[in-house]
């Protein structure tokens, strides 16, 4: 699902790296054709340079969960009486 906000989908993204990275655009220039700013602009260009087509899909904004010091060791309840 695209967000209502989204400036573009996964394919005008596409479209906009495309120029940039393989037809050699000047961002600045992408940017003000596809209508973002300069910093979407080279953040998708960038992103496409690292991961292809599918690093422009939609992610999510949550943030990850947060893990706590004996989650991390392996622990948890019980874990100190282990022998």
């Amino acid at each position: 699902m695209i967000h209502r906000n989204a400036p573009l989908t996964p394919t005008g993204r596409l479209r906009l790296a495309r120029c940039v990275v393989d037809d050699g655009w000047p961002l600045r220039r992408a940017a003000e054709r596809f209508q973002v700013s300069h910093t979407t602009a080279a953040r998708w260009a960038g992103r496409y340079r690292r991961h292809g087509a599918a690093g422009l899909h939609d992610r999510s904004s949550r943030p990850p969960p947060l893990t706590t010091p004996d989650a991390r060791l392996g622990g948890g309840a019980g874990a100190a009486d282990a022998p």
